[in-house]
């Protein structure tokens, strides 16, 4: 069961391995690590997605729905919302969750924005009750692995720098925490603080459905194998493999495997 928001739900006592990603925006999933939740999935693991919102302030790609942005309509959030089940449904991953439930959080657009001042900003929300809210989650699920941005969020976006703040508040219980690093389109720019890769996951196997997932993404992500591409236009590569860089528990067996070594 899919389930969005609701809160409702247990995770079994019983999986074996479980990897949770919190991610700032629907699509940050797939673009960084898309094709690593499609290979943990099919090897059978529990695969729980944090979302800290909706997305409301993404700049939209195709003419045709470029109102669904506007602040008179300010649909965009729901349209994404719908984006980003169908993208699961690509990577396979049923296990989902919005930070505070739906709507709980808004996107905070970057930093100087009209949108940063808007009274739901997720980066301008309480830290202690939104760490809260995610170490519910966390202590519900009780994942081995954790996943997120470093302290940067990756580009700088106020929404990352949240979601990553949040999550090392509320890691305490994960066997291992990893930051995202590069590769699988998620390139570092030049001002980014240098980022050790300590672990590459190989996602060969699952380049089909990480496209797909992109695909679902339409109004923030033009798609054309080997090559996609955001709002700036500029062709990203997708590749072969997705990059972490290992912040806390045991090295020994991580290098290719997010759960590598583990008891």
């Amino acid at each position: 069961m899919h389930q969005q928001g609701s809160g409702q739900g247990k995770y079994s006592a019983y999986v074996s391995r479980k990897l949770m990603l919190v991610h700032a925006h629907p699509d940050d999933e797939t673009i960084t690590t898309g094709g690593t939740m499609a290979r943990y999935v099919a090897e059978g693991a529990d695969v729980v997605l944090v979302t800290c919102t909706l997305g409301e302030e993404g700049e939209v790609i195709p003419p045709e729905l470029t109102g669904l942005g506007s602040w008179a309509a300010d649909q965009l959030g729901g349209y994404r919302s719908g984006e980003l089940s169908a993208a699961l449904r690509e990577l396979g991953v049923t296990r989902h969750r919005y930070l505070g439930g739906i709507g709980g959080w808004r996107d905070s657009g970057m930093a100087g924005t009209a949108a940063a001042k808007h009274p739901r900003a997720f980066a301008a929300g309480p830290l202690h009750e939104q760490a809260q809210q995610l170490r519910a989650i966390v202590e519900e699920v009780r994942p081995d692995v954790l996943v997120t941005y470093n302290s940067f969020g990756g580009y700088g976006h106020p929404d990352h720098i949240r979601a990553h703040e949040i999550t090392m508040a509320a890691a305490d219980t994960a066997k291992r925490v990893f930051h995202i690093a590069a590769g699988g389109g998620a390139v570092l720019p030049p001002e980014a603080p240098a980022t050790e890769i300590t672990t590459t996951i190989d996602i060969r196997s699952h380049l089909d459905a990480k496209i797909a997932a992109l695909r679902a993404h339409a109004t923030q992500v033009t798609v054309d194998p080997p090559e996609f591409a955001l709002s700036n236009g500029v062709a990203q590569p997708i590749g072969e493999a997705e990059y972490f860089t290992l912040v806390r528990g045991p090295r020994a067996g991580a290098e290719t495997d997010l759960f590598g070594g583990l008891a």
